[in-house]
């Protein structure tokens, strides 16, 4: 047996709109290819093909279950995109000359837990994966999928492909972990509703992670926090043009550019409870513990919090608005229900230590004539809500404020 430590390898992941098309697997295809000439040893994640309603994509799939419960059932089925996927990718390989072989995830050595539709991987055995990889054979694994402990295929939940590619990085101790997408790298803001917005070179990990939690496409958030934790650096390409983002942690944040990206996340509602005649700490202390436990049992993710003498505040989902009207209906509360909303977040290492960048996303907002509904801060996110039919001038607002996408211009706060 060879010394794996003498096997360099690459992890190259394609997602569905990679994967789409003949031609677009055939570019694919010649992206694996690359990743030899290099001297190095490609491993292949392979997401499902397309988008609903292609016949493989995984909301198709999904559709002819019906309204089905999370289950092995339903796991079985929704793996199955991806199994396709990669057989038929691993048989193009093999057209161009070289040795491929297809496996599910479970083959790979993803073990998972037991929880069918949003399974957490436990470990990741490498040991097929460099088996073929000692044979000269390129390993094209379905990704978004794994096994547990009884062997049946859960699957990751969604955007788990890219999940799979970064623990299987780290796993290997892969050279370069790569991401192949439809846009050439993580962009400053999203292109479709932002002008001038660009692709970056480089992001640090805690960047990418809350691009990706507050709305950024190009990767998603667990797949982010992985690399984070993990310290696995990867990059963010575009299919055809090869280029893209490296999101590493050599990125140094800089205090005169303190804003990296700006995101969205559309449909939400906001709510706010007034307490009325409560004034009593004690009974404000109590009717918050009613109110987030109620919402907790519904099992509604809310965000945005904010609890002080007007009230508690907080967001959800537009999905999740008569679930909680319903849970607090009965509390003898005043409820303030706002619709149509949404959320838009500056990110940035470098506010870390600079003065002003508030101060600029207000201003940028307020000379728009923007309302600001709501706001929070962390370390290095900023988030607003505005109503929904205003969202693209603010975030075009906020993106020219701190002019994104123009690498040779700095902003002084």
């Amino acid at each position: 047996m060879s010394d794996r430590s003498l096997i360099k390898t690459v992890v190259q992941k394609f997602g569905g709109s990679s994967l789409a098309t003949p031609e677009l697997r055939e570019i694919a295809a010649s992206r694996v290819l690359e990743g030899r000439s290099r001297g190095l040893s490609p491993v292949v994640i392979c997401s499902a093909m397309g988008r609903s309603p292609d016949p493989y994509a995984t909301d198709t799939l999904l559709s002819l279950l019906g309204p089905s419960r999370t289950g092995a059932n339903r796991d079985l089925m929704l793996g199955c995109g991806e199994l396709i996927s990669s057989a038929v990718f691993a048989e193009l390989l093999n057209t161009f000359g070289v040795v491929a072989q297809a496996m599910s995830g479970g083959q790979a050595g993803f073990f998972t837990d037991d929880a069918f539709g949003d399974a957490k991987i436990l470990h990741v055995d490498p040991r097929n994966i460099f088996a073929a990889l000692e044979r000269g054979i390129i390993p094209v694994v379905a990704g978004f999928q794994g096994m547990n402990g009884g062997g049946a295929l859960t699957t990751l939940g969604r955007g788990g492909s890219d999940l799979s590619a970064i623990a299987l990085g780290h796993a290997l101790g892969a050279e370069s972990v790569e991401i192949y997408t439809d846009v050439s790298g993580v962009m400053t803001g999203d292109p479709r509703r932002i002008v001038g917005a660009d692709a970056m070179d480089r992001v640090n990990y805690a960047e990418m992670t809350e691009l990706a939690a507050e709305g950024a496409k190009v990767m998603h958030h667990r797949a982010a926090d992985w690399a984070r934790v993990t310290d696995t650096s990867y990059a963010v390409k575009g299919l055809r043009s090869n280029i893209g983002t490296v999101i590493d942690e050599g990125h140094k944040p800089n205090p005169m550019r303190p804003v990296t990206g700006v995101t969205a996340v559309h449909d939400i509602t906001f709510f706010r409870i007034i307490p009325g005649d409560v004034d009593d700490a004690r009974e404000l202390r109590k009717l918050e513990i009613t109110v987030f436990g109620r919402i907790a049992e519904r099992d509604v993710s809310i965000d945005m919090i904010n609890i002080n003498s007007a009230g508690i505040f907080f967001v959800c989902s537009s999905d999740s608005t008569a679930a909680v009207r319903t849970e607090l209906a009965d509390l003898n509360l005043a409820v303030r229900v706002r619709p149509h909303c949404a959320k838009i977040s500056v990110v940035g290492a470098g506010m870390r230590g600079a003065s002003g960048v508030m101060y600029h996303v207000v201003q940028a907002l307020v000379d728009s004539g923007i309302e600001i509904i709501q706001s929070t801060d962390s370390n290095i996110t900023i988030s607003v809500l505005v109503a929904e039919d205003e969202v693209v001038r603010a975030e075009q607002a906020i993106h020219d404020a701190f002019k994104l996408g123009r690498s040779l211009q700095e902003v002084s706060l």
